[in-house]
């Protein structure tokens, strides 16, 4: 049997609180497991106030857990301070959904794009220059782009710029949060194939947000599934896409058109809305808009558990066991 590598990014029950008014406590992610593995890109998916932006910021400590660990290449960066934690936190950066809101406009892009390279890598200012403008020829804007400042370029142009700072210490995970959902579609497929392009050349890890399976099709090698707060369904890209063992997992894909503007699924309507974080069913948080809940759903929270190899599903009767079931 062949060992499995070990991950180079490990969550262990991460949680993210959030205290709101009236005392409410808001629970945004709720005790995740998580691995993922050197050169791989994990595509992070489910509808919008799931929890998948807070997820990826609480895993580089650009908002901070509440609870639980984050081990990279063995070292749990909880618990990193000063000095050694930026340097551990140059390896880890992040490409954000707002390409302009995140980038200082009355900085050059050269300034912008070489700061990281000055404070993360220590590198003189004569290196910096030569590295930035190989990083801007490499996103695609050119060396030229160096001297302007970011109002001056357009979303897609922005969002390349953001690229290349998080490129710029030379990262080896990447978190990438809806990097395209703000662009239009042709500019959507640009930026997609700069970052396909950019994994393999760099050998990067990635974690890619989206609530768009479309988008996740074309770059992402596994799938997580989130669904209030928690991971309900991880699998391969394939196995995923060809068939989810999750019935809210389903219930996305049936939504995904086609070239002819309609699923090539029965399309699932999911029953309501997403129940409020600060107070979740009880059971499976899932079971009050699933059209397979059974009253076991109601009361018993179900475990992610592994159904199949490389295949896990928080679900009491997952859908692969219903199928198998049903043919036997």
């Amino acid at each position: 049997m062949i060992a499995k590598p070990a991950p180079l990014l490990q969550l262990e029950k991460l949680r993210v609180e959030f205290h709101g008014t009236a005392g409410r406590r808001v629970r945004a992610v709720r005790d995740v497991d998580l691995e993922i593995y050197e050169g791989e890109t994990l595509g992070l998916v489910g509808e919008s106030g799931c929890g998948k932006s807070t997820l990826g910021r609480a895993m580089l400590r650009i908002t901070e857990p509440t609870a639980g660990s984050i081990n990279y290449l063995g070292l749990d960066i909880t618990r990193l301070r000063g000095t050694v934690f930026r340097r551990t936190r140059a390896d880890l950066q992040m490409v954000f959904q707002d390409p302009f809101g995140s980038l200082n406009p009355r900085r050059t892009i050269a300034d912008i794009v070489a700061e990281p390279m000055l404070r993360a890598r220590g590198m003189s200012r004569a290196d910096a220059q030569k590295a930035v403008g190989d990083l801007l020829d490499q996103v695609g804007l050119g060396r030229e782009a160096g001297a302007r400042r970011p109002h001056e370029f357009s979303g897609g142009q922005r969002q390349r710029i953001g690229i290349a700072r998080a490129l710029a210490p030379s990262p080896r995970f990447v978190v990438a949060d809806e990097p395209v959902s703000a662009l239009d579609v042709s500019i959507q497929a640009q930026v997609i194939n700069l970052l396909t392009d950019l994994i393999r050349e760099r050998g990067l890890t990635m974690l890619f947000i989206s609530h768009d399976l479309g988008v996740v099709r074309h770059i992402a090698d596994r799938i997580a599934v989130m669904y209030l707060g928690e991971i309900i369904e991880i699998a391969s890209r394939d196995d995923f896409f060809a068939g989810p063992a999750h019935p809210y997992g389903e219930a996305l894909l049936s939504s995904v058109p086609t070239l002819g503007g309609t699923s090539a699924r029965e399309r699932i309507e999911l029953a309501g809305e997403l129940p409020d974080p600060a107070s979740p069913p009880s059971g499976c948080t899932f079971h009050t808009r699933c059209r397979y809940a059974v009253d076991r759903c109601r009361v018993e929270a179900p475990a992610l558990r592994e159904v199949e190899p490389g295949r896990q599903v928080r679900c009491h009767l997952p859908l692969l066991t219903v199928s198998k079931g049903a043919a036997a």
